[in-house]
């Protein structure tokens, strides 16, 4: 099994930024690809962000909508990954996830389906 905790989310002003943080916890061997999901209200949970571990050059991927705008990174020591969100749009605006998928699962990384772990969501909200 593995856990999830995310932290982070808050409420902002358009062009404002905020760091999100997730701590992993449990079996290691579980922990694949690692990612950030967003979903808004009466919207399908789309794919933000995404990492594997050691977050290696070409190990990473991002919607186009936060390219640019949006980092992913990982502290292995402290088994953390982070989202830094700059820029933030009233579009930015969802309940944010970070999850985990198996390594033995094979999918685009956007997919949540393939997606085993998840946390339990922190909230963004960016006022115009």
């Amino acid at each position: 099994q593995v856990q999830l905790v995310e932290s982070g989310g808050g409420s902002v002003q358009t062009g404002g930024s905020l760091r999100l943080s997730c701590v992993v916890s449990g079996d290691t061997n579980n922990v694949g690809l690692m990612g950030w999901f967003r979903q808004a209200p009466e919207k399908e949970r789309e794919g933000v962000a995404a990492i594997f571990p050691g977050g290696a050059s070409g190990s990473i991927a991002y919607a186009d909508s936060v390219k640019g705008r949006f980092t992913i990174s990982q502290d292995s020591a402290k088994n953390t990954m982070y989202l830094q969100m700059n820029s933030l749009s009233p579009e930015d605006t969802a309940m944010y996830y970070c999850a985990v998928r198996p390594p033995w699962l094979h999918s685009a990384w956007f997919n949540p389906e393939p997606y085993k772990y998840w946390g339990q969501g922190t909230q963004v909200t960016v006022s115009s």
